[in-house]
Order: C-alpha cells, then sequence, then structure tokens
C-alpha cells in the first residue's frame, strides 16, 4: 500500500496503517464498554479476527483469522432462497437477500435444537417464520351475471337460433321450388321429344342442348333424387339402369355355354365391373342414410340437453367412460391374442399364431392351402369362378371384431368431441402406451404464490459463522478462535485469560445478530475451564466504531508525529513500516 501511494499517487505523507478491531476496541475502550485487558472478536464481510488485548495494546501474535464473513451468510442465504423459490429467482437480487438477512436472520443458541423444533412443526416454528411478500397484482374477478342477463342472453340465443332456422327453411323452399321447375321443364322436354319425327330428332336436342334423349332422362333422375333428399325422404336404393348400362354390361345375363373364350373374359370383365358399381351405389347410399341418421340423433340430443342439461351431461360422462372401458380391453384382448386364460409361448412373449384372431387364421389357412396346391406347377388361380370366391374370403380385412372396434372407437371419439364442446373442465384420457398425459389443469394466481416464506433458513445462514463447515469452509467458528486466541497468548498466566474473558467486545457487521453474545459466551464457556468468569459485551455501534475510533486516533496531538514522508520511505525502506506499532492514549 505504501508502496502505491508513494510511487504511483505520489502522496507526500501518510499516517500509520492500523486494524478496524483495534481502534473499535480502543472506541469503545474510552466509552467504558470494555477493559485494557480483554478480546476483540470482529466479523466482518470476507473474514472473521479475534485479538486479544494486553494492557491496551492487541496482541497480534496470538490473533486469530477465519475466511468467513457477511458475504457468505448473504451468499447461503441466496442459495438457500433460490433453490426453495426457482421461479422468484430475479426478485431474489443481492441487495433485497442482504436486507432479508439483516432484517429477519438470528443466532439460535442451540442449533440442533432449533432445526428439531422446526422439523416437527410446532406451534413455536410457525411463530419463528417470517413471510416476505412480493408485490402481486391481484386478477380481476370475472362478475357473474344475474338471472336477468342469462335470462336476456338465451332469449338473444333463441331469436338467433329461430332466425337461422327461418333462413334454412327459405332456403330449402327455394331449392325445393327450383328443382321442381327443373323436373317439369325436363318431362315437358320428353313429351315434346315424343312428338318429334325420328329424322328430327338431332336438331331439336342441338336446340334443347342436351346430346342424346338418355342424358335428358339422366338428368331428370337425377332431379328426382334431389328433390326427395331436400324433402327429407327416404331414397330409393334400386336405380333404374339406362339403356346404355343395359347396353354397357350385355353379356351378364348370357349362358356360359354359348359364349366364346374371348367373350367369358369379357362377361368375367363385365361381372366385375358391375358387382363395383352396385357396391359404390349402395355404399354411397349407406352414407346418405347415415348422415341423415346422424342428423335426426343430433336433434334429439339437442333436445334433451335443453330440457335437462345436468342430467345430459352425466349420461354423457357416464357414455364416454363405457365406450373408454370397452375400447381398452378389446385392445388389451388383441394384444394377448384374444386369450383370457394369459397363454403364452415358451419365451414368454405372446406368439404370431396367439395374436391372430379366427377370421385371420382362417385367411392364413386359405392363403397356405392355395399356396401348397397351386404352386407345384403353373399358376392357374383365377381360371374357375371358385377362386375368385376364395379371393373374396382371403381378401377381408375388415372382419366382424374390427368392423365393431372402430364402430366404439368413432363413438368414443364422438363423445369425446362433444363433451369438450359443453364440459370445459373435461380432457380426454391419454391412449395406452402413449407418452402424452392429461395437460395440467391451470388455476390463477393468487396472493400467497408471491409469497417467500422464510423458516429454517433465518438461523441456518448465520450459523456459518459458528460452522463453516455448512458451505464446505474447513477452518474454526467465532467460539473456537477466541480459545485458540487465548491459548497463543505469549504469557501463559491464568489471571490474565480470567481477564480477558471477563471483557470480550463484539464488533463488525456480522456480531448484530439477535442471540450472538448468547450464543457466543455459551461457546466460550464449553471450552474454557468450569467456574471461568465470561462475559460478552457488543459495541455501541459494531459497523461504525472503527472509524470512530480512527477518527480519535487521527485527532490525538501525537498523530503528526506518527506519519512519514515519502524522504523517510525512501531512507528507511517499507520494513521500516513492517516493525510500526499501532499506540495511541486517549
Amino acid at each position: 500500500m505504501a508502496e502505491l501511494l508513494f510511487e504511483s499517487y505520489g502522496v507526500p505523507s501518510i499516517a500509520a496503517f492500523g486494524v478496524d478491531a483495534a481502534f473499535s476496541y480502543k472506541y469503545n475502550q474510552q466509552l467504558g464498554i470494555c477493559n485494557s485487558d480483554g478480546l476483540a472478536i470482529c466479523s466482518g464481510f470476507m473474514t472473521s479476527h479475534a485479538i486479544p488485548f494486553i494492557n491496551g495494546e492487541p496482541a497480534y501474535e496470538a490473533c486469530c483469522r477465519t475466511n468467513v464473513g457477511g458475504y457468505h451468510v448473504t451468499d447461503y442465504l441466496k442459495q438457500l432462497l433460490s433453490l426453495k423459490y426457482p421461479h422468484h429467482i430475479s426478485k431474489l437480487t443481492w441487495e433485497k437477500v442482504e436486507d432479508l438477512k439483516m432484517e429477519h436472520c438470528y443466532i439460535a443458541p442451540d442449533y440442533t435444537s432449533e432445526v428439531r423444533i422446526f422439523k416437527k412443526g410446532a406451534k413455536e416454528a410457525e411463530e419463528k417464520t417470517r413471510c416476505w411478500q412480493l408485490p402481486w397484482t391481484p386478477a380481476p374477478v370475472e362478475e357473474q351475471p344475474s338471472e336477468e342477463e342469462l335470462a336476456r342472453k338465451a332469449a338473444l340465443k333463441e331469436r338467433q337460433g329461430q332466425r337461422l332456422r327461418e333462413m334454412a327453411e327459405a332456403k330449402r323452399s327455394s331449392r325445393i321450388n327450383e328443382l321442381e321447375n327443373d323436373i317439369r321443364g325436363l318431362e315437358f322436354l320428353l313429351k315434346q321429344l315424343k312428338q318429334v319425327e325420328e329424322n328430327n330428332v338431332p336438331a331439336f336436342l342441338r336446340e334443347t342442348g342436351y346430346a342424346s334423349k338418355q342424358e335428358i332422362e339422366s338428368n331428370l333422375a337425377k332431379a328426382i333424387q334431389s328433390l326427395r333428399k331436400a324433402k327429407g325422404e327416404q331414397v330409393e336404393t334400386e336405380e333404374k339402369m339406362d339403356a346404355s348400362t343395359a347396353d354397357k354390361y350385355n353379356l351378364v345375363n348370357v349362358p356360359d355355354d354359348v359364349l366364346t373364350p374371348e367373350q367369358l373374359k369379357e362377361k368375367r370383365k363385365q361381372l366385375f365391373l358391375k358387382s363395383t358399381t352396385e357396391a359404390r351405389q349402395r355404399a354411397k347410399q349407406k352414407r346418405i342414410e347415415e348422415e341423415l341418421e346422424r342428423e335426426k340423433q343430433m336433434k334429439l340430443e339437442e333436445e334433451k340437453r335443453l330440457e335437462n342439461p345436468e342430467r345430459y351431461l352425466e349420461d354423457l360422462r357416464a357414455k364416454y367412460r363405457e365406450l373408454s372401458e370397452k375400447v381398452e380391453q378389446r385392445k388389451r384382448l388383441k394384444t394377448n391374442g384374444n386369450n383370457t386364460n394369459g397363454n403364452q409361448n415358451g419365451s414368454g412373449g405372446v406368439g404370431r399364431g396367439e395374436r391372430l384372431n379366427a377370421a385371420q387364421r382362417e385367411r392364413m389357412r386359405l392363403l397356405t392351402t392355395a399356396a401348397f396346391d397351386r404352386g407345384k406347377g403353373e399358376d392357374t388361380f383365377g381360371i374357375k369362378d371358385e377362386d375368385w370366391q376364395l379371393y373374396k374370403l382371403m381378401s377381408r380385412d375388415d372382419d366382424e371384431e374390427d368392423e365393431k372396434s372402430n364402430e366404439d372407437e368413432a363413438d368414443l371419439a364422438r363423445v369425446s368431441s362433444r363433451l369438450r364442446e359443453i364440459d370445459p373442465t373435461f380432457f380426454p384420457k391419454a391412449e395406452s402406451g402413449s407418452s402424452t398425459a392429461e395437460p395440467p389443469r391451470f388455476r390463477p394466481l393468487t396472493k400467497e404464490d408471491f409469497q417467500l416464506i422464510l423458516g429454517v433458513e433465518r438461523f441456518r445462514c448465520p450459523e456459518v459463522l459458528f460452522q463453516p463447515n455448512l458451505i464446505g469452509i474447513d477452518q474454526s467458528g467465532l467460539d473456537e478462535m477466541a480459545g485458540v486466541s487465548i491459548r497463543r497468548l505469549p504469557c501463559k498466566n491464568q489471571g490474565l485469560e480470567e481477564k480477558i474473558t471477563k471483557s470480550i467486545l463484539m464488533t463488525g457487521g456480522s456480531c448484530q445478530y439477535p442471540g450472538m453474545a448468547e450464543r457466543l459466551e455459551a461457546g466460550i464457556r464449553m471450552i474454557r475451564p468450569c467456574g471461568t468468569p465470561i462475559t460478552v459485551v457488543r459495541a455501541s455501534d459494531p459497523s461504525l466504531d472503527a472509524w470512530r475510533g480512527a477518527s480519535v486516533y487521527a485527532a490525538a496531538m501525537q498523530f503528526p508525529n506518527q506519519t512519514f514522508s515519502r524522504t523517510d520511505y525512501y531512507e528507511k525502506g517499507e520494513d521500516w513500516l513492517r516493525r510500526y506499532q499501532f499506540n495511541y492514549t486517549l
């Protein structure tokens, strides 16, 4: 420091260097708080010292130091609160934690007993717990609408629904009138076409915009079907085959014995195309019927819901539980090969044959039989009609059980979708084997969510001054430091040791915790002989007494004699500074 001041900054002269604990002890000695023989225990920001005083002079050869201070207490408290409240870590600034430490922390008389009190969670622990409320703005409370408001909304919804129904009815009536006009026009056109001579038919069709009579009849049939659908009538499943269709499949009803081989191949092709077309028409008609049935069912369900909403919701939930259990049970049975007795193969797994149901096993048998019978020579499969029947049996992938399963899964999806619409608290179950879990149900944040509770942290953090091993520092605590300093005294005198223990001064910012004097006295008493008089006092101002003591030293008459100039530094060297002893009289 002297080298820096003299050589870098060029100061003309400096005063003696002093120790803060010594200045504080001398100042409190002036106030009569401590004696000329005593012990100063100073716990500062980064370090803690124990310095014995003999005849008013510090015995630096007997002092003791530990690298633990107020910084470590604050850092430890910040770590504990950050782990306890990670979502409020941005609020736990160093300055705020420092304030919490000085406001709420204390020294436990017995650390083990204090921990046991908080572990039991007794009433005494609740009284010692402190709460720090963070800034919090409550969410606006949504007022429940009154009965008049609900009635008004219901009436408005009913009027809107009535208006939509009227618009739909008007649109439906307009569509029906339009189709009826089209049908009358097509029928009138057919009547006129009958009266036209055969030679004039092409010219007449060109004027009307149609290519043939069959096109007019086809459009008439489509218009009639659309009209029946618009009126909600049952649509005929069997459509009349027009002349062009009959000509297209002219070999279907012809016996095989009168046909040539080429005509037989063409007949099979026509049979396949005809069956495919009819199946497509039946499937289309079935979809239309199912759609009408669904619309009818939805109307009935809406009427039930409006009649008794609570009962409707309860029935819908019961149906969802029933369907979900049925689907899950079917999946388990399918996984186990429809074996409820749990038969498995020798390796502990389920074999391929055990996973197949009855229809799938039959299909597999037909495939293997056909391969065995037909695979020995030329591949002639498909020549005979029974081969096609066998092909239909083998190509059936959707058996009755799969159809039931698909129907149940579709019903489950429909019920689940309906529940999501009318029940905001409903969450569908996750499928078995799926990694997605039920989504969390969020709740609004309350005042308690912005509270930081300080319980065991209040005394656990300052305990590092007495047990530095809590934060991984293998050094002595404040009470052990006092014993080490007394043992290091140059003269072993029982009377001197008793004088020192009768005047133990606590100074430094980290000595302001409540209970510090009692804990320090109890710790020193445990390492001193029985009956040793021990008196622990606190400085008048532990944080500023060091500065006040130094100001008294600077105001003393002999202070100018204690300074040394740049000339002294260059002549006597820095070793002369090391031999300097702090000494001033009050």
